[in-house]
């Protein structure tokens, strides 16, 4: 553990101590229908990647080997592929129904460094639309109790990946097709020309998951991503990335999901939710519904939690309590913009501090405007000025502090009823500047306490119906 680690998790500990995180000893209860989240369980046989020629050192290549394991795992009826102490060199590890990969203590997955080694492409979900790609390092589709856990270490070495950043034309044909609804099928990319950079993890249409107690490193983009899953379950992983869009933790259109105790220091927004991306999402239509987030802390990124910019077929049902962002650009970002579409709604967040946030320590933003892609393609052009704007509602923000922070809170609506009905209630916060409101309706601040150094407390503007 580093010296900026060690201060970090001497703060964190402190807090807990003190009360100011963990606020409850129990959790509290949901405040939605939520069903009872319970690990997958699997048989006890265990299927060792030795016995099937793995070599450890970080030198031969063991896709092979551990395929072999997880299909005779599979076939047994279900277990768990062990990956022992060591260093042990793979391309993409496609896991199987009833199959937990178990990283033992000092183990480690080391990803190769050569594109070719996650090809066939495989159908992926990437930015929010579907594409044949590289596939992601851990993958699985239309599977069924599945896990990645112990406490070994998943390495991407993802930084072969990451210049692809800027030049990736891959991304903006992907776009442009799925805007176009291109059949998926002619969506074709992996190649190194294309530059469309695979997830590290990546669960699709997928039930019953378990990540528990591993590391995550240095992911080629996204680096954990469930898409249009359910009943998943993450407990106690940590994720290290510094790397361009290397987000931490995205639900994508999943369905009852449980975020616990998790350690997040990342590069992009640490925990975000999301539901595809403008007409493609429409058409689909699965929402990300019944999320639980709890005792989880980050040290960086764009945002601690986190909803959107893609969130086209919606996102309800959200509980996040008992967080401790440090570090971030925001604390808790909500963001879209005209074109996506959808409803954001029924959010609860409780229990939340923060230190040290160089921007918006909670930011509402229906003007996001932030990726080059969508900028270069001129997003939108031509179209009405608030046609499919998106509409984010019924949100609940309580028992909140910020030790430090550029804005206090600013919300950013569109003209109209899209942003509206949303709750601040004993918040507290230290920053530079205070509460913005704009192009938004039905907010109630209560028992506010925000210690602002420049102009007014609140600055209201073309809003209604709000108290403070």
């Amino acid at each position: 553990m580093n010296l900026k680690d060690f201060a970090f998790y001497l703060l964190f500990m402190m807090l807990v101590a003190s009360g100011a995180v963990f606020a409850q000893n129990t959790p509290s209860a949901v405040p939605f229908p939520f069903p009872e989240m319970k690990a997958p369980v699997f048989r006890k046989e265990k299927f060792d990647i030795r016995k099937y020629r793995a070599k450890e050192g970080g030198i031969t290549l063991n896709s092979e080997a551990i395929r072999k394991a997880i299909v005779a795992c599979n076939a047994a009826g279900g277990g768990s592929v062990i990956v022992p102490k060591g260093i042990w060199l793979t391309g993409a590890v496609h896991l199987k129904s009833n199959v937990n990969l178990h990283l033992e203590e000092g183990a480690e997955l080391r990803f190769s460094q050569k594109f070719a080694d996650y090809l066939p492409v495989v159908l992926i979900q990437r930015g929010g639309f579907f594409c044949y790609n590289y596939s992601p390092f851990v993958y699985a589709k239309d599977c069924e109790n599945i896990a990645v856990t112990g406490k070994g270490t998943l390495n991407g070495q993802g930084q072969v990946w990451w210049p692809w950043k800027s030049k990736q034309p891959g991304m903006t044909q992907l776009f442009q097709m799925g805007k176009a609804g291109v059949p998926i099928e002619q969506r074709v990319f992996g190649t190194e020309k294309a530059g469309v950079r695979p997830p590290f993890i990546q669960f699709l249409e997928c039930k019953n998951i378990l990540l528990e107690d591993i590391t995550v490193v240095d992911g080629p983009s996204w680096n954990v991503h469930p898409v249009f899953s359910e009943n998943i379950i993450i407990w106690k992983i940590k994720i290290r990335a510094h790397g361009p869009n290397n987000d931490g933790i995205d639900p994508d259109g999943c369905k009852n999901v449980l975020i616990e105790d998790c350690d997040i220091d990342v590069g992009d927004d640490n925990i975000c939710l999301k539901s595809g991306r403008d007409e493609e999402a429409w058409k689909i239509g699965r929402p990300c519904e019944n999320v639980v987030v709890r005792r989880c802390s980050t040290k960086a990124g764009h945002g601690g939690f986190v909803i959107g910019s893609e969130m086209s077929a919606g996102v309800k049902n959200v509980l996040v309590e008992d967080c401790h962002f440090a570090g971030t650009d925001r604390g808790l970002r909500f963001k879209s913009r005209v074109g996506r579409g959808g409803v954001v709604e029924n959010v609860w967040a409780r229990n939340i501090t923060m230190t040290k946030i160089k921007g918006e320590a909670i930011v509402f933003d229906l003007t996001y405007d932030s990726e080059p892609i969508e900028k270069n393609m001129n997003y939108g052009k031509g179209s009405a000025p608030l046609a499919n704007a998106p509409v984010f509602r019924n949100f609940n923000i309580k028992n909140m502090e910020c030790d430090g922070a550029k804005t206090a809170i600013s919300l950013r609506g569109l003209p109209g009823n899209y942003l509206h009905h949303i709750t601040f209630d004993n918040i507290k916060i230290n920053s530079k500047n205070g509460v913005f409101c704009s192009n938004s309706q039905f907010i109630d601040f209560r028992n506010m306490a925000i210690k602002h150094q420049n102009g007014e407390a609140f600055q209201i503007e073309n809003s209604s119906s709000i108290q403070y």
